[in-house]
């Protein structure tokens, strides 16, 4: 990339390059260098952008949040009802297929690297809490005669299960099929009456 190319093309390949490198090599890869391998541009030009490595993991998760919200406003908009809406938000977080495999490679990274950094722990914290405020919003439209302690609980358990099982199929997508994970997801909100 020249100085003279267009900044928002820049800005999207270095996007594109840092995602990449988190979920293709992993977290003990994503460096500058290996950013600006993957963009095919200086280490200088990465660096004006991402001046270090926890730059680099906020965007990651930056790019993380705003894709899955999108994706979850257009599936809510979508839904038929509070009910489908629900298993759509839920199934989308689970790792289906590559996209949402990689997602959740990404996501682990992240929390990998931030358990020793307040800055990136609190940007974890605020996406995970907004996320389970929306599966609480939906299981009360689902369920409105639910307490709000059995509305809380509720989502944590299926946030738990849908983020666990994303953990698990994504390191090892053979052993936990879209299938089996679908039919886990369906068991559960069976199991819930939702």
């Amino acid at each position: 990339m020249s100085r003279t190319a267009d900044r928002p093309a820049q800005g999207e390949r270095l996007s594109q390059a840092v995602w990449s490198v988190l979920a293709e090599q992993g977290l003990e890869r994503l460096t500058v260098r290996a950013v600006a391998t993957a963009a095919g541009c200086t280490t200088g030009l990465v660096m004006h952008r991402f001046p270090n490595r926890r730059a680099l993991l906020l965007h990651a998760r930056e790019l993380l949040h705003a894709t899955t919200r999108a994706r979850v406003e257009a599936l809510e908009a979508a839904a038929r009802g509070p009910r489908e809406a629900l298993r759509a938000v839920l199934h989308q977080g689970m790792a289906l297929d590559e996209q949402t495999r990689q997602e959740a490679i990404v996501w682990m990274g992240f929390l990998a690297a931030a358990v020793s950094d307040d800055n990136l722990i609190e940007e974890h914290r605020r996406n995970n809490r907004s996320w389970r405020s929306r599966v609480e919003r939906l299981i009360t439209a689902a369920a409105p005669d639910w307490p709000p302690h059995r509305v809380a609980t509720t989502a944590l358990a299926l946030i738990t299960m849908t983020e666990g099982m994303a953990a698990y199929a994504a390191a090892d997508p053979a052993a936990f099929p879209a299938a089996d994970q679908e039919a886990m997801l369906d068991a559960a909100l069976a199991a819930y009456r939702l």
